[in-house]
């Protein structure tokens, strides 16, 4: 597994705790603005998990379709990705 991939793997299980310590916030009845914050939290390790993993798919798919001289399919599943994230 590669450095980003790693990363992105080490964001997510970090963001499944703090989605179950969300969780025990909400069954214990914490404040409201205290539990939106740690959803804003785990919020941006998944999206810094999708940045890293997208970075690795550059770097080697899209890298690799490019020197073969059949990058369009990648760019085109780029292409649709980023239209998805900059929809929201």
């Amino acid at each position: 597994m590669n450095e980003e991939k790693q990363k992105a793997l080490q964001a997510l299980k970090t963001a499944k705790g703090q989605i179950e310590a969300i969780i025990k916030m909400i069954e214990d009845g914490r404040y409201c603005i205290d539990i939106s914050n740690q959803i804003l939290a785990v919020s941006s390790l998944v999206k810094k998990s999708n940045i890293l993993i997208l970075k690795q798919h550059m770097n080697s798919c899209v890298l690799e379709a490019v020197n073969s001289g059949n990058a369009n399919q990648k760019i085109d599943e780029i292409t649709k990705i980023l239209s998805k994230i900059i929809d929201k």
